[in-house]
């Protein structure tokens, strides 16, 4: 699957986020290993601290469906190019070689792709 494919099922399933609080939508497209995607989105709450990032949304919904292990994610929100947070990076970490492929865009329609192992060099491992 191309990077452009992968980031406009990351744009539609930001249009699913429910931020309320931030106005901020957020949607992730998780690459599979073997060639399917599964999408997420932000999910706020007004305590803030039982929000979801759209990027663990869709690696839980993959781990619910029995998949460990992936490819690429695409990550769509925001004006410019939007980053995975500090515990989205680690949470990929738990799941992803240092060849994981982040793909980053927004509405500015720039793309930056960049290896996990570069946006998260050092990685919590026991």
């Amino acid at each position: 699957m191309n990077y452009k494919t992968l980031l406009e099922r990351a744009k539609r399933a930001a249009e699913n986020s429910y931020s309320p609080y931030s106005g901020f939508k957020v949607g992730a497209a998780l690459l599979l290993e073997n060639g399917d995607v599964i999408t997420g989105c932000n999910a706020e709450n007004a305590a803030f601290s039982p929000s979801i990032c759209a990027e663990r949304a869709a690696v839980a919904a993959a781990v619910s469906a029995g998949y460990r292990h992936f490819k690429a994610i695409a990550i769509w929100g925001g004006k410019n190019p939007c980053y995975p947070c500090g515990v989205c990076r680690q949470t990929l970490a738990e799941f992803c070689g240092g060849d994981f492929e982040v793909i980053l865009s927004g509405a500015d329609g720039g793309i930056e792709i960049h290896k996990l192992t570069e946006l998260l060099p050092f990685e919590f491992k026991l």
